[in-house]
């Protein structure tokens, strides 16, 4: 079955000015092993990260402040906060971005590195289209590392696939089915940019995930960004 992804009019209705950039990759090698360990990149981009921090109060910083006044706009469940608040806020404080498996090391880095959230989705577990959009309520979640279901709110942002949800609140919490492991070789990457004002810097980023992707995991590539709803083909050949 071809695979889609799509932005949901109703979505563009509450962010008429998002952009987001993606990169789909193909036959990459996500599995651990020698020149796989970016403990060294994860430090690099923390101490990168603090050109976003510059305020002395957290939340007043620019990328923290956009993002939460992004999430005051939609359903929320209590407590949620953007990836890229959750991020700079162990960078703050002291701790250490932990390594997860090659491919979210590499787009933690870009995320950590621009002040840009980034997320991914395993190619191969998507259930025919994938889109942004807003809940209707209810649709199927079980949140990584849970054992019981957590069903989208109404009115919350998501990314959807045709079994029900695979990203709550953006990229504030990944579903168990989609998510990235050491076995992906094919993948949905993502990064979000919520009010169209920093889109040189989403295109480094976007360039730099890719240009790491490739050199790193090797495979194939294709990048896009999109500001409407278009629809683009997700096949990873």
């Amino acid at each position: 079955m071809k695979k889609t992804f799509w932005i949901d009019p109703a979505f563009k209705t509450l962010f008429p000015k998002f952009r987001l950039g993606i990169l789909v990759v193909g036959g990459i090698d996500n599995s651990p092993g020698p020149g796989k360990d970016f403990t060294i990149l994860l430090e690099n981009a923390m101490a990168e990260s603090r050109r976003h921090l510059k305020h002395p109060e957290f939340a007043q910083n620019p990328v923290v402040a956009e993002w939460r006044e992004a999430y005051r706009k939609f359903k929320t469940k209590k407590g949620a906060r953007s990836s890229i608040e959750a991020l700079l806020k162990r960078v703050s404080n002291g701790n250490p971005v932990g390594t997860i498996n090659p491919l979210v090391d590499l787009y933690n880095c870009i995320s950590l590195k621009y002040g840009l959230p980034c997320g991914g989705e395993d190619l191969d577990a998507v259930a025919g289209s994938l889109r942004l959009t807003v809940a209707q309520g209810g649709e199927s979640f079980l949140p990584l590392g849970a054992e019981a279901e957590e069903p989208a709110l109404a009115g919350e942002v998501i990314y959807a696939d045709d079994a029900g949800a695979v990203c709550r609140c953006f990229n504030w919490r990944e579903a168990q089915r989609t998510m990235l492991t050491e076995k992906t070789t094919n993948a949905f990457l993502c990064i979000e940019l919520v009010d169209g004002s920093r889109m040189e810097e989403l295109k480094n980023a976007l360039a730099e995930l890719e240009e790491l992707v490739l050199t790193r995991l090797g495979g194939a590539a294709r990048q896009f960004i999109l500001s409407d709803t278009e629809t683009i083909d997700l096949s990873a050949d």
